[in-house]
């Protein structure tokens, strides 16, 4: 059975994974009104209605075409209640299809991410299990490998294999050392900063992983210093 997105351009691909997003926190902060003010430990200081206002700013930000970084997240907005935002976001989210065909392919997938990320910080807060799949997560994951490797190189360590149930990556220069496996939304978690050194050292790695650890700090992402959700260890805890 094919696709239906398959015939589609990027663009609108990217832009269908990221109203799916939308669509699923829209949903999840509007289940219950005391949400709204829920601290969202995957970022801290931030309520659930805080981390929304942040997800309208980079929405806002693609759509006014902004140069700015959207991998630096910009303030929430103080102030607004949350059914505001949420309308707003959708107002914005209509404009997208005229802007993301002028975006740079790097920009154009880093939108999905972010608000996929977000809405996994979410259901975190809210106690919900990550989801097993995802519209947004293949390609937000593939680009998150991407990063990765990019700080392998960058810490000058040697390549390794990422494996996950649908793919298999190899990460750095070279033949990989050592691998790390894990259904694809945990090794998402792992390479976007939301998992501790620790959970890190839990994961399913075939040799001793300490040595690749520093490598998961790139970019805006940075293991926190405490867990802020329950990590998935697959795997024996090696030193």
């Amino acid at each position: 059975m094919t696709d239906k997105t398959d015939d589609l351009l990027p663009e609108a691909v990217h832009h269908l994974t990221y109203r799916a997003c939308r669509e699923n926190i829209t949903r999840l902060v509007t289940s219950d009104p005391s949400v709204t003010d829920l601290l969202v430990p995957a970022c801290p200081g931030w309520s659930v209605r805080d981390l929304v206002g942040h997800l309208v700013e980079v929405c806002r930000m693609a759509v006014d075409e902004d140069p700015g970084e959207i991998s630096e997240p910009p303030a929430p907005p103080p102030g607004i209640p949350l059914a505001e935002l949420l309308t707003t976001w959708a107002e914005l989210d209509e404009e997208l299809p005229r802007v993301l065909p002028g975006m740079d392919w790097l920009r154009r997938r880093v939108l999905p991410l972010d608000a996929l990320s977000h809405e996994l910080d979410i259901r975190a807060a809210l106690g919900m299990p990550l989801p097993d799949r995802h519209p947004a997560l293949p390609d937000a994951l593939d680009l998150a490998v991407m990063g990765f490797t990019l700080s392998l190189d960058g810490h000058g360590l040697s390549a390794l294999r990422v494996e996950t149930p649908d793919r298999v990556w190899s990460a750095g220069q070279g033949e990989p050392a050592v691998t790390l496996s894990g259904e694809s939304p945990e090794i998402f978690r792992a390479l976007t900063g939301r998992r501790t050194v620790r959970q890190l050292g839990e994961l399913s790695w075939s040799a001793a992983p300490a040595s690749w650890l520093p490598a998961f700090t790139w970019g805006p992402f940075a293991p926190p210093p405490h867990p802020v959700e329950g990590a998935a260890a697959t795997g024996p805890v090696l030193p």
